[in-house]
């Protein structure tokens, strides 16, 4: 692949949280640079600040009896911006082991019939896709099996390879969390201690190298051209 090739790589980065100051928004920001450094053209999506209203709205509702229905300005806009992207990078915090509201609304109003999906010939084949998922679980918490395992059947199969991507990846990032947390055998939520100075920043550090591992997994999967 040439370097002209890889300068004309695009990425949507998508972040779903309210705070700017949230672990997610920091997550996607290195995940930005990251795309940047790897040679991406990179559009930043922050659902909440540019004001996204995930309600699904009779505009923007799916008319099964007309695929080229023109649905609201502001979703074209949005599917303009994936339409746009080579690779699409959702970060979010693992809400009841699905994605936030305000990412599902996302992919309600704007993943439409007659965009993503309802098409022969699916507009979006060849986009490849990674979802960032933060969860509060610790990373020996027998539950985050499950919930890796429940989050690649809901985003990988039911979702993205449904829209025709190509290539979709889930990477779960537990130990979200400044205090750990897990359920006990009787449901029992067990919260410890809040961890700070040196071992703070030594959480947060491997978090970040867990973070930029799983992009850089998902870029090298990427397939050459001939």
């Amino acid at each position: 692949m040439s370097q002209l090739d890889v300068a004309a790589r695009t990425a949507l980065v998508v972040i779903a949280h309210h705070r700017t100051d949230s672990l997610t928004a920091h997550t996607a920001r290195r995940t930005v640079a990251q795309l940047e450094t790897a040679g991406y053209v990179v559009d930043l999506l922050d659902l909440h600040a540019e004001g996204f209203d995930p309600r699904m709205n009779v505009a923007d509702q799916p008319d099964w009896g007309d695929r080229e229905k023109p649905y609201s300005d502001e979703v074209r806009a949005h599917m303009r911006r994936v339409l746009d992207a080579d690779v699409v990078v959702a970060v979010f915090p693992v809400y009841w082991q699905s994605v936030p509201a305000l990412l599902k609304g996302w992919i309600d109003r704007v993943w439409n019939y007659g965009f993503a999906y309802g098409r022969s010939k699916p507009r979006l084949a060849g986009k490849r896709m990674l979802w960032l998922g933060l969860a509060g679980a610790t990373s020996d918490d027998p539950v985050t099996e499950g919930m890796q395992a429940l989050l690649e059947t809901n985003l990988s199969e039911g979702i993205a390879y449904y829209c025709g991507f190509s290539h979709s990846s889930v990477a779960l990032l537990p130990d979200a969390e400044e205090r750990p947390q897990r359920l006990d055998a009787e449901g029992n939520l067990l919260v410890g201690a809040a961890v700070a100075g040196a071992e703070r920043e030594a959480q947060y550090a491997e978090f970040d190298r867990r973070a930029g591992k799983a992009v850089e997994g998902f870029l090298a999967a990427e397939p050459v051209a001939a």
